[in-house]
């Protein structure tokens, strides 16, 4: 049995696994970047130990370093996480060749389904309906025009082994292709070491819908239902929800059942997700297939009232799936927020920093997935991303009004969030009617944008007014003796509630 893993992998989805470990009564190993000495997730594990600088490249991408730790540890298992070594198939055959438990799929499976050729073969053969586009990839910018011409504009040029919306570019007209077709190439060198491209029709006003999926050892494969991923940014998730308010019974019946098929093409084991491209018709279309945990997961597990990580785990330990398909049933709604350190008005760029004040929201069907604390440093060598905020209620209309008001109450000072952005997401009619594809952000660019003279919203002055009120209680009740030293802490207050316009005096 599965007794001790170790956490490839840093931050919230660390802690997360971690947590399903400690209720299991299997002991945790955190890895760590000396960037990381004090982040959350290792002050969390039973063991830690650190791999390297602050650079991926010299600590989580570092699979020497890894592994030596997992033996010298003793460690049953691995388990990735997201990101990082998540999908490298290399990693995954290291693993298993050290007779250490791999928690994920076979190696083949992600490296079939990591490249998109591949997996666009493996989905006609499974009678997956895909993005009509090439079979094989571009050899040349003359043949990309060619096959542009063939397939019709507007047209997608992707990166093989992409993901993240890296290596992607819209091509419009014969006069962009060849521009795109370098640049894509070029960024997917940078990004996966690997410039393989290919071409895919462009589905216009698409929704983005991804359908959870489970498999075990002995054949076994169930969905989990779907998440709508439609509000995006360059290819990249902000809000995800779940069930989608897209989909109808049927049409939800259909894609569930594609699902199920495309991961027993592959012989599938472990949690994955099949991503979709629904078209304004409901037609459906095979996007790819993600070998691993989403980030996204936690919407899942709120309407199913399953725990991922367990399952990925009990696989792993070579147990059977304990959960038919008819066991499977949505129950109320979810939705998940992305908490970031980002500037969202100066083109999204990260803003890492010291946390000097946080306050978390709670209540009824309230979830926080954070790796973070108040006095952490959000170091600026990773993704940005704080924590994950989930709601759930029973209905849509009340999982939004839950939402509104948790962003309402999140509040986190010393460095800039997209917290207001994600309020104004929220705000948005299109949103609340769930009438919405992934063009959602850049047709409402102009509303989520903060209004003329509004940067500094009135949380930050109740934060200000309420310790100006404590501070003030804490005069009159002190000991004479330290007077002077409040009074001059108190007047400072005073000057800056003064220059912030929240005081009168």
């Amino acid at each position: 049995m599965i007794r001790k893993i170790l956490i490839a992998n840093r931050g919230e989805i660390a802690i997360r696994v971690m947590r399903a470990c400690y209720e299991m009564g299997i002991r945790s190993v955190a890895v760590f970047s000396e960037a990381d000495r004090t982040s959350r997730h290792v002050l969390y594990a039973n063991e830690a130990e650190c791999i390297g600088g602050a650079a991926s490249s010299e600590s989580y991408l570092n699979i020497d370093k890894i592994i030596d730790v997992a033996k010298r540890h003793k460690v049953d298992a691995i388990h990735p996480g997201y990101g990082f070594l998540s999908e490298n198939a290399d990693f995954a055959r290291r693993v298993q060749a050290e007779g250490i438990i791999w928690i994920g799929p076979d190696p083949k499976t992600m490296e079939d389904m990591g490249d998109k050729i591949k997996a666009r073969i493996n989905m006609i053969n499974a009678g997956v309906p895909v993005v009509p586009g090439t079979q094989e990839q571009l050899q040349s910018a003359e043949e990309c025009l060619r096959e542009c011409a063939r397939i019709g504009y507007p047209v997608m040029v992707k990166a093989s082994m992409g993901g993240g919306g890296k290596g992607m570019r819209l091509i419009h007209s014969e006069k962009e292709a060849v521009e795109m077709y370098n640049a894509a190439k070029m960024e997917a060198k940078s990004s996966f070491a690997d410039d393989t491209v290919y071409l895919e029709k462009f589905v216009e006003g698409p929704h983005h819908i991804e359908f959870q999926i489970l498999g075990d050892n002995f054949g076994n494969v169930i969905h989990l239902c779907d998440r709508e991923c439609s509000v995006q940014r360059r290819h990249q998730k902000v809000v995800e929800e779940s069930p989608s308010p897209f989909l109808d019974p049927e049409l939800r019946a259909r894609m569930g059942a594609a699902a199920v098929a495309a991961a027993k093409a592959v012989g599938y084991k472990g949690a994955g997700t099949i991503e979709f491209l629904v078209d304004c018709h409901k037609n459906f279309y095979f996007l790819e297939m993600n070998t691993r945990l989403q980030v996204e997961h936690p919407i899942t597990e709120e309407v199913i009232g399953i725990d991922l990580v367990k399952q990925q785990i009990l696989v792993a330990d070579n147990q059977p799936l304990s959960i038919r398909q008819e066991d499977v049933k949505q129950r109320g709604h979810a939705i998940e927020c992305r908490i970031c350190a980002e500037d969202t008005e100066n083109n999204f760029r990260p803003a890492p920093g010291v946390i000097q004040q946080l306050t978390e929201p709670h209540g009824i069907g309230v979830r926080i997935d954070s790796g973070v604390y108040q006095g952490y440093e959000i170091p600026m060598y990773y993704d940005p991303m704080i924590g994950k905020l989930i709601v759930w209620a029973t209905t849509r209309e009340y999982a939004i009004e839950r939402m509104r008001r948790v962003l309402y109450e999140y509040k986190v000072t010393g460095l800039v969030t997209n917290i207001r952005y994600l309020r104004r997401i929220i705000d948005v009619p299109a949103f609340k009617e769930g009438k919405y594809d992934t063009s959602f952000i850049e047709r409402y660019a102009e509303r989520l944008r903060p209004r003329p003279g509004f940067k500094n919203d009135s949380e930050d002055m109740s934060i200000i007014a309420a310790y100006i009120d404590y501070l003030m209680n804490f005069e009159e009740n002190v000991d004479p003796s330290l007077n002077e030293q409040n009074s001059t802490v108190l007047n400072r207050w005073r000057s800056f509630g003064l220059q912030k316009g929240v005081l009168r005096i």
